[in-house]
């Protein structure tokens, strides 16, 4: 990200806006452990069982009433890749 980082306080809440990927579209609230915002998140995706691990980076940040958004933005060079159930054997 371009933009400096502000500092929150730790404990404080964010929002993670998920871009690309499995999991696009999707929001999730974290908590702040460290007085800022995690610069990569790997989430689980799951599909009829079959489980892989997705790389997202922080990308983007602003802050809607006293509260900071950050877009984390699907990274495929370091995610594992979703195996079509229908493949599976």
């Amino acid at each position: 990200m371009t933009e400096s980082k502000p500092t929150i306080a730790k404990g404080d809440e964010y929002v993670a806006i998920f871009s690309g990927g499995p999991s696009d579209g999707q929001t999730d609230r974290r908590i702040s452990t460290d007085g800022t915002w995690d610069d990569s998140l790997t989430v689980l995706a799951s599909e009829l069982g079959n489980e892989a691990m997705i790389s997202y980076e922080a990308s983007s940040w602003r802050e809607v009433g006293g509260t900071y958004h950050v877009t984390y933005t699907f990274n495929p060079g370091e995610s594992e890749e979703v195996e079509d159930p229908a493949e599976v054997e």
